[in-house]
């Protein structure tokens, strides 16, 4: 079976258990694990920020980064297709008392008039002022859509002026780092806290590293205890996230080139009505009408292929370090198939 459901469903390389099996261990609650405290302290220098913290999931890492920047009531902006807005169970809302502002822009890509309109008068009684803006590169609902760096650079300048914390959901800000080509620096210097996953196209099989200031981390760390994602003996852990940042970062630029191998052999099939655009590892495209997604799906499946059903008549497609170039040829082979 070839697995294009998602690039979360990648197994550990065998360098990767190498590395882990090598791995000393520590417990991280007393802040003794070395390779998880190395695994922080120098992501963090990486982007240009003090201090980092491991998290379980990028889930928890966003969540915690929103209720450290707020103090409820008040409200976040974030587009509509934002992760944090759609697929985490409500916890703007839940954890930190805070209303979300949806934006609307294309894929998912926030513009800065929309960030103006969006700001609530912070003079007007009635309205819960805004605290906390979320950009997410790159936007998975947008179909991997990416920031230029000068979008984020004006985003975060504006926020900055209206005395928004700026947080970046950067679960697979790797990819857009790899396809823009802009450095980790460059991207850190527009935030004030920033969520990296390790176990989507990274390869890594759990985590998500949270960065921000040394104050902020020093916070945040209490928070991800409150949360339950305090844990102990995470060497080996940090040994393949550390292992995926060093070693299957730069081949990312495969999974794209895969994925545009993808679409344009998809866009030329009857059953595709239209493509989204490709930038990264994400292969969205809608469906002819009268077309059944789930029928189309399950076609798939029983020659050989998984995917998933993206809304509407949308399906997506996300490449990743386990698609082989057998794996390739087969998947176009089921594809045209259809």
């Amino acid at each position: 079976m070839i697995d294009f459901r998602s690039d979360t469903v990648t197994r550990p390389s065998q360098g990767m258990l190498a590395a882990m099996q090598k791995a000393p261990l520590g417990d991280d609650v007393f802040g003794e694990d070395p390779l998880t405290n190395a695994l922080e302290r120098e992501t963090a220098q990486r982007f240009g920020l003090e201090a980092g913290l491991f998290c379980p999931s990028g889930t928890m890492a966003n969540q915690i980064a929103i209720k450290n920047h707020s103090s409820a009531p008040g409200s976040l902006i974030c587009d509509q297709r934002s992760h944090v807005y759609l697929y985490e169970v409500g916890g703007i809302s839940f954890h930190s008392g805070l209303s979300p502002i949806l934006t609307q822009d294309e894929a998912g890509l926030m513009q800065p008039s929309s960030l103006l309109a969006a700001l609530p008068n912070p003079h007007d009684l009635h309205k819960a002022n805004a605290q906390i803006l979320v950009l997410e590169n790159t936007c998975n609902k947008g179909g991997g859509s990416c920031y230029e760096l000068d979008q984020m650079q004006a985003l975060s300048q504006l926020a900055r002026e209206n005395n928004l914390a700026v947080h970046l959901d950067g679960a697979r800000l790797a990819n857009a780092i790899v396809a823009k080509g802009y450095s980790e620096k460059e991207v850190g210097a527009c935030f004030d806290s920033i969520s990296i996953c390790l176990s989507k196209g990274l390869g890594a099989p759990i985590g998500s590293l949270l960065l921000g200031s040394a104050d902020f981390i020093r916070s945040a760390r209490r928070l991800r205890k409150l949360f339950g994602g305090g844990m102990r003996q995470t060497g080996q852990l940090a040994a393949a996230g550390q292992y995926a940042l060093d070693q299957q970062w730069d081949r990312l630029a495969e999974d794209h080139e895969k994925a545009a191998e993808l679409g344009q052999l998809i866009a030329q099939q009857a059953y595709c009505e239209e493509l989204a655009p490709i930038q990264t590892n994400i292969v969205l495209f809608r469906l002819k009408e009268e077309l059944s997604p789930q029928a189309f799906l399950d076609q798939l499946a029983a020659k050989g292929l998984l995917a998933v059903p993206f809304g509407g008549q949308w399906i997506r497609l996300v490449t990743h370090l386990d698609i082989s170039a057998a794996d390739m040829q087969q998947a176009k082979q089921i594809l045209r198939s259809i």
